[in-house]
């Protein structure tokens, strides 16, 4: 498809953002109100499938569009930019799978919006770089796998959403699998109420002896390793949109400030310029390797630099946006205020920022020996 083709979708998904998403920003933070209907017709429009090809249900544009369309929702909402996150990335996930029944199943109805999907993939990631334990486990049951166990926080999920998740099978190591939120054995509890983010449907996943077809696997044991190489650069790239977005709209503060506070607001360490810069500057690293995640060539370590910068400078905005706008953005109603919660999730989401410091930290030490 052509650089039109791209400019067409992103007109399209900004209109429906301002007309649909806007309007529900407040209440999607303060009230909890998870934004459903709108998630069915940015799928419609293609909100979750730029990187996903034609035969899958998807528009074919790659995952740099991707991350600019979870940009022009997180300009208006965070919450609803970590939803298309989510969204986009099980389809991302399913992409990859080495296995095509699962891929046929399920890909072309989570690409186009159709059925809503969480990745409940946070505690698997953190497993795999030692930070904690693995929640789920797995045993066989002839092809099929029954998993018990429990992931405290999954994301955009529900009775008739999917969910993808990740078990342990003991020495044989790890599946990745897609199961249904209404399976038998399976309960989705509410979680304690979060400071931002509520809006989000996340809710507590509790197996018990859910049994797992072999057609719903998208990586056995011995297909894992690779998978989760294949797949982590993408899942990590796609977070910086939520980020852009934020800072997106921590500027469009900063201007409306200036309009009547500039003459004290130049006192400020953070500026509009310098921040626009430092996005800038992010933007283009993101888009240069947005590609290689796609062909499967990008360096993780380049990867996770970025994302831990995204983070940093996603932080920076949303806290001089608020210091921008004064008293007025203490007030809960102002968005600089929900901004700024919104920048916190952004750093402690997986990989929370410590959590990509203690990569980075263990690539370069492992770098450094192997030069030495």
């Amino acid at each position: 498809m052509s650089q039109t083709d791209t400019t067409a979708l992103l007109a399209s998904i900004v209109n429906l953002v301002k007309t649909e998403l806007a309007p529900l920003a407040s209440a999607i933070d303060q009230e909890g109100v998870y934004p459903a209907d709108f998630l069915h017709q940015l799928g419609a429009l293609g909100g979750f499938s730029a990187a996903i090809p034609k035969e899958y249900g998807g528009v074919e544009l790659g995952l740099d569009t991707q991350i600019d369309i979870i940009t022009a929702v997180g300009r208006e909402c965070g919450s609803t930019a970590f939803l298309t996150w989510c969204q986009s990335t099980c389809a991302w996930y399913l992409l990859h799978s080495p296995n095509e029944t699962v891929k046929q199943r399920y890909l072309p109805l989570v690409a186009q919006g159709k059925l809503l999907s969480g990745t409940g993939m946070s505690n698997t990631v953190k497993h795999l770089a030692g930070i904690e334990k693995i929640h789920l486990t797995a045993t066989r049951e002839g092809k099929d796998y029954m998993v018990s166990g429990s992931l405290p926080w999954v994301s955009n999920i529900g009775n008739d959403h999917l969910a993808i998740v990740a078990a342990s099978v003991g020495e044989e190591g790890y599946i990745m699998f897609a199961v249904r939120g209404d399976s038998e054995g399976l309960a989705l509890n509410p979680c304690p109420e979060f400071s931002g983010l509520e809006g989000t449907q996340t809710l507590n996943m509790r197996f018990r002896n859910v049994r797992v077809s072999a057609d719903d696997v998208l990586a056995r044991p011995d297909q894992f390793k690779a998978f989760i190489s294949r797949i982590k650069p993408g899942f990590v790239l796609g977070q910086s949109g939520i980020g852009f977005g934020i800072i997106e709209g921590s500027l469009k503060t900063i201007r409306e400030s200036n309009i009547t506070t500039a003459h004290v607001n130049i006192y400020l360490d953070e500026q509009e310029t310098d921040l626009a810069t430092r996005l800038d500057t992010l933007r283009k690293e993101v888009s240069s390797l947005a590609p290689q995640a796609e062909n499967g060539t990008a360096r993780i370590l380049d990867i996770l630099r970025a994302r831990a910068n995204g983070s940093e400078a996603t932080l920076a905005a949303a806290q001089s946006a608020l210091l921008h706008a004064g008293a007025k953005g203490y007030l809960m109603r102002h968005p600089a205020q929900r901004r700024l919660r919104e920048a916190v999730f952004v750093a402690i989401v997986t990989p929370a920022l410590k959590h990509l410091r203690k990569e980075i930290h263990d690539l370069e030490q492992h770098s450094n020996m192997e030069a030495a």
